[in-house]
């Protein structure tokens, strides 16, 4: 009988390993920090001991330039108090908290572009034990509470280097009404799947149509191989899987030519690979951008074909004033129908957490 763990092959991403790692001194006070200075040093990774816990040396003659170096660093810095001051995070989860800030992915849509102060350096907090600690305090007594940790990060494609990942999922593993979520675009699970996390993590992964994914997401673990993840971390216990509630966020989503038939694939693809029964989710994001998101993303990928053209878009503000460019009112209805229509489908037990 053939193993339900094996799939056709997918390509999986490289291991992300920094040319330079960064380490302020109150990093190395923290012994979180110097765990994660233990890893780095095992990989034979230049580390540098900065003489003050500010960073410097990240920019370069261009932003473009700026954003190369600070993509190829890793800073290990500990998270300022304003971390401890949790945010919601609605509809993702009610609460988010944050591991590292920064992602080592090259995705020309990034999330994070306008939004993390500075050059893009993937900082890695060290004084993560009390980041955990924290969490205590937001939450409730007669429900769950759930936490979202990859706001400002993807904190699998940095795990290899932290070990933060693993021991967030550990912690949650120990909490009566507080739940974990995360999200990748990587695929690097095997030091997740026997972890205890008693049920109380959602292993979620991106993923997009082919067009979009193979043009617009640099520097990740292919679509097959993120689905081959999930995989493994949803079967059960019994064969050879970690046992854990599942997600799928297809994000963002874009009304490419032939969007129809290329998510169809993608569904498709989603159907063989996770062919049994499982606890799933699905997220649902379609495609936008603010002014600022734009105006620094066509500053890192300045020869980019992502449709970012205001006048082809609904204008949306929010309650502070800010200002999102998002698919106008008629072509929303259409790829909510087609989205909701394709997963009741083909995943009659999931649920859709949302739609936006």
């Amino acid at each position: 009988m053939t193993s339900l763990l094996t799939k056709p092959a997918a390509h999986s991403s490289r291991l992300w390993m920094p040319e330079r790692v960064l380490f302020t001194p109150a990093a190395l006070d923290q012994p979180w920090g110097q765990q994660i200075l233990s890893r780095v040093q095992a990989l034979n990774l230049p580390i540098e001991e900065l003489p003050q816990n500010r960073l410097s040396g990240l920019r370069g003659d261009s932003e473009r330039e700026t954003y190369q170096i600070a993509k190829r660093t890793l800073a290990v810095v500990t998270a300022p108090p304003s971390h401890f001051k949790l945010s919601p995070i609605p509809p993702s989860a009610d609460w988010q908290f944050h591991l590292a800030e920064g992602c080592p992915a090259h995705c020309q849509y990034c999330y994070l572009a306008g939004s993390l102060q500075g050059p893009p350096v993937i900082r890695v907090f060290a004084n993560l034990p009390q980041i955990l600690e924290n969490l205590a305090t937001y939450e409730r007594l007669d429900t769950a509470t759930t936490f979202e940790v990859s706001c400002y990060t993807d904190p699998l494609g940095i795990e290899h280097l932290t070990g933060s990942l693993a021991e967030c999922i550990r912690y949650f593993g120990t909490r009566s009404n507080a739940h974990l979520r995360w999200v990748s675009k990587f695929d690097a699970v095997d030091e997740l799947i026997d972890l205890p996390h008693n049920g109380h993590t959602r292993c979620r992964v991106s993923v997009n149509a082919a067009p979009v994914s193979g043009r617009f997401e640099g520097g990740t673990a292919s679509v097959s191989s993120r689905l081959q993840a999930l995989r493994k971390l949803a079967l059960p216990h019994s064969q050879g899987g970690g046992g854990y509630p599942v997600g799928i966020v297809i994000a963002p989503i874009m009304l490419i030519d032939d969007w129809e038939l290329h998510y169809t694939r993608l569904f498709d693809e989603i159907s063989t690979t996770l062919d049994f029964s499982c606890d799933l989710t699905f997220e649902l994001i379609s495609h936008r951008f603010t002014p600022k998101s734009k105006e620094v993303l066509q500053t890192w990928y300045p020869h980019s074909k992502l449709d970012m053209e205001e006048d082809k878009r609904s204008v949306k503000r929010n309650k502070f004033g800010g200002t999102k460019y998002v698919y106008d009112t008629d072509d929303m209805k259409t790829l909510r129908r087609f989205f909701e229509r394709e997963i009741a489908r083909r995943f009659p037990e999931a649920r859709i957490l949302y739609w936006t």
